[in-house]
């Protein structure tokens, strides 16, 4: 069976186990705590981090993006990467954006301070990212609510891989109630939409110990 290692929370993870989903590729999902730098592990993958996905030949992948380019590439059929060269280069920018500029201001900001720091026993969250992250968050929703409503997603006029690497970053910051939607509706709007598709189901079903969702992360209406 196709294997993916990963962190319920972390959003290259999620974003890989969407793209998987919405392929309906067949996988199973391991917990790795790479903070315990497990031999095995590192072995595959020496930087450390997850995602980390064997195929059922062997191969293995590290890196989100590398993963995802593969799947789009090896599993064709439902094309995530857009299908023209104009399409294709929109995907790549705004998963750069969100993967990139989002995390850096946003994502690093408040998931990283609040949640990884506990895990790997690194103090507690520093104020002043804090504050960072909540003040760069607005803009960036401002950002999305556009492109929500100048197209119908947010690429262009099909799901691609710029919707899954937002909502799997939005949907890691939501889980620990770090999201006030009510800064845009229209990228509110979006969200529901992505988050109501099966392949979401088993992110919304996600649990973390020590940590409880607000009561909306699994809402499919809220």
């Amino acid at each position: 069976m196709r294997i993916l290692y990963h962190q319920p929370l972390c959003p290259y993870s999620r974003k890989v186990r969407l793209v998987l989903s919405e392929k309906r590729i067949p996988f199973e999902v391991r917990i790795e705590r790479v903070w315990e730098r497990r031999e095995e592990f590192m072995e595959m993958n020496p930087s450390g981090t997850v995602p980390v996905l064997v195929e059922e030949n062997g191969l293995i992948l590290a890196d989100s993006y590398a993963i995802c380019e593969y799947l789009d590439e090896a599993y064709p059929d439902l094309p995530l990467m857009g299908r023209t060269l104009g399409e294709r280069a929109e995907v790549r920018r705004l998963v750069a954006w969100f993967d990139g500029k989002f995390a850096r201001e946003v994502t690093d900001n408040l998931l990283v301070e609040k949640q990884w720091k506990r895990l790997m026993g690194r103090g507690s969250a520093d104020a002043a990212s804090l504050r960072a992250g909540y003040a760069n968050l607005k803009p960036h929703l401002d950002y999305l609510g556009w492109l929500a409503e100048t197209r119908l997603w947010l690429a262009g006029n099909s799901l691609s891989m710029a919707d899954l690497a937002a909502a799997a970053h939005l949907s890691a910051l939501d889980y620990i109630g770090d999201l006030d939607w009510s800064l845009n509706d229209a990228a509110k709007d979006w969200y529901a939409r992505v988050k109501s598709r099966p392949a979401f189901r088993p992110l919304l079903a996600d649990r973390v110990s020590g940590v409880n969702p607000p009561p909306h992360y699994a809402d499919l209406d809220f």
